[in-house]
């Protein structure tokens, strides 16, 4: 991992945008590194040196029975001082999704004991890391901190367009403690109640594409993989299956769990798009064989192939493997106004895969369902489904009528589509 770097120091900017999202958030900044997000923490989980402490604390005696009534539950990190200048990946995004939420009345604020945001969390230690990454990665992208520092912003040769600034280990290991953290709040709801709230991670930077060696396309740690291995050793829950519908493929999770018969790994993505990894006969080696499987999607296919994959596909690959938890990289740019590929998803599509895979979890794994925030790089489209999943999750109606055009949609390549299922049907033997 060679650490170059870049030509435009932005950390000042970084850190502005920080103090200005704490200012927002009603919270203190500190020292230019404090995140202003209201999560959550597992049990007496340690942190090792230098991670830093809690970032809002709350008695875990006051959540748990608003976690046992809850409907949704919701962990923030926003990684506000990860920022490079124009790139795709900005940190505007979670605090856009937060606005939009505030907007449509789906905050902790307005419903009460429906939403709950976790109240403190603790960052991810690298003994957590390094049951996904090598410890060579961890702890090297650790010490290049000092370099990032000196240079405001460095990039990381070999990973595709992807940066790291002083912040970016530290912010790294929040966003993936955000999704241990929700690991232990669904986890300990469906111990008290037959109706655990689904949660959801919005988080950054990403995760999928991270590989067990190294960050790799915006992405920095494998936070789903990360959690998957949390959910196995520590709350014994041995089958993970980890449903993938970002429009990129999630090749790190892909890697990471390609000989393991215990995670069962799903990917839907555009056909021939960036990192052109998931072919269709990718299925997995070893004891892992049948347990991975990737559906690239031909460019075009929108609502009506997803709605055809979810039935012909996921739920029942899903019903056949009989998880313990169902985990979502929920990316959110294959939407048709996404500018980084070309499927044409709507808000009501993503509302329609959040209803579908609650249901999934519900009838297969106690209702254990996991959200993480994957892509979505068009601001507008990115906040609205988002919120359009927050409802498809309390089971309200869906409100993508007042954000989806049908005129911009174009027929999709339903033949293709067909074929595509057929094939990854005849694979599995499904």
């Amino acid at each position: 991992m060679e650490l170059l770097p870049s030509p435009r120091a932005t950390a000042l900017a970084g850190n502005a945008a920080l103090r200005g999202w704490n200012r927002a958030r009603g919270l203190r900044s500190g020292a230019g590194f404090r995140l202003g997000a209201g999560l959550g923490g597992p049990q007496g989980r340690r942190r090792s040196p230098g991670t830093g402490g809690p970032v809002r604390c709350s008695s875990e005696a006051e959540t748990r029975p608003r976690l046992a009534a809850a409907r949704v539950v919701y962990g923030v990190a926003p990684a506000m001082g990860h920022n490079q200048e124009s790139h795709p990946e900005s940190h505007f995004r979670v605090p856009a999704i937060v606005t939009a939420l505030q907007k449509m009345e789906l905050t902790p604020k307005v419903r009460g004991d429906q939403i709950v945001e976790l109240p403190t969390v603790k960052p991810a230690s690298v003994d957590d890391l390094v049951h996904v990454h090598t410890r060579a990665y961890v702890l090297g992208l650790e010490k290049a901190m000092d370099k990032a520092s000196e240079k405001g912003i460095i990039y990381i040769e070999g990973s595709g367009p992807t940066y790291a600034t002083a912040t970016t280990f530290q912010e790294s290991l929040v966003a993936a403690g955000v999704g241990m953290a929700l690991v232990d709040s669904v986890v300990d709801a469906s111990r008290i109640t037959q109706n655990p709230p689904t949660a959801f991670a919005l988080i950054r930077p990403p995760g999928h594409h991270a590989i067990p060696k190294g960050p790799m396309g915006f992405c920095v740690f494998g936070n789903i993989a990360i959690a998957a291995r949390y959910a196995q050793r520590v709350h014994g829950l041995k089958r993970v299956f980890i449903i993938d519908f970002d429009v990129h493929h999630g090749n790190g999770t892909n890697d990471a769990f390609y000989d393991d018969p215990d995670i069962f790994f799903l990917s839907t993505h555009q056909d021939g798009s960036y990192p052109g990894t998931g072919k269709i006969d990718e299925i997995g080696v070893a004891d892992g064989e049948g347990t991975t499987l990737n559906l690239p999607l031909p460019g075009g296919s929108g609502d009506i192939a997803m709605r055809t994959v979810f039935d012909e596909i996921i739920a029942p690959c899903a019903q056949r493997f009989k998880p313990d938890i169902i985990l979502v990289s929920a990316g959110y740019d294959a939407h048709v106004l996404d500018p980084l590929a070309s499927l044409q998803f709507t808000t009501g599509t993503y509302y329609a895969l959040a209803s579908n895979i609650k249901q999934l979890a519900e009838e297969l794994c106690g209702g254990r369902c996991i959200f993480f925030l994957e892509g979505g790089y068009n601001l507008q489209s990115l906040s609205y489904s988002v919120a359009d999943s927050f409802r498809a999750f309390l089971g309200e109606p869906s409100l993508a009528s007042k954000f989806d055009d049908p005129a911009i949609l174009y027929e999709e390549p339903l033949a293709k589509v067909k074929q595509a299922i057929q094939r990854a049907k005849h694979l599995h033997s499904l």
